[in-house]
């Protein structure tokens, strides 16, 4: 399970490392994507697999279906882990996410997430004052 968050420097040539904890959970090889909350979403590709089959699934009738998938699968890319656990973010993604010098690597269950470290904590702090609210609402759908 990937769990925790952790500060990370980027690199000149646009790659972090994972933390050696995450790297023995997802393997050499890892698909980043553009993730919700303009953060990237980071997944094993066995995990991955997964994802990609649930969207493939989705009607492609429903124009809002469309939009998502596109949006999920177009912008992923299968990217090695070098020989001390770094990732390459390419460009694309970098820029998306607004990355500058430093990134929070988040585990998020079955996925990583990478932010740029100033969104965060304001994606943190958003969150931690309305974690009440938050978790009433997944109690009235029986999630907690």
């Amino acid at each position: 399970m990937l769990i925790g968050e952790h500060t990370h420097t980027i690199d000149s040539k646009k790659r972090v490392s994972l933390p050696s904890k995450f790297r023995k959970e997802v393997g050499k090889k890892v698909v980043i994507t553009k993730g919700l909350d303009n953060c990237l979403f980071v997944y094993p590709v066995k995990e991955w697999g997964k994802i990609a089959e649930q969207l493939s699934a989705l009607s492609f009738t429903q124009s809002d279906n469309r939009k998502f998938s596109r949006f999920m699968l177009s912008g992923a890319t299968e990217v090695d882990l070098d020989s001390v656990g770094r990732v390459l973010i390419p460009d694309f993604l970098y820029e998306f996410a607004g990355l500058k010098e430093k990134a929070v690597i988040a585990g998020v269950h079955s996925r990583i997430e990478i932010w740029e470290e100033e969104s965060w904590r304001n994606h943190k702090k958003e969150v931690e004052k309305n974690a009440d609210n938050l978790a009433e609402k997944l109690g009235d759908v029986g999630m907690i």
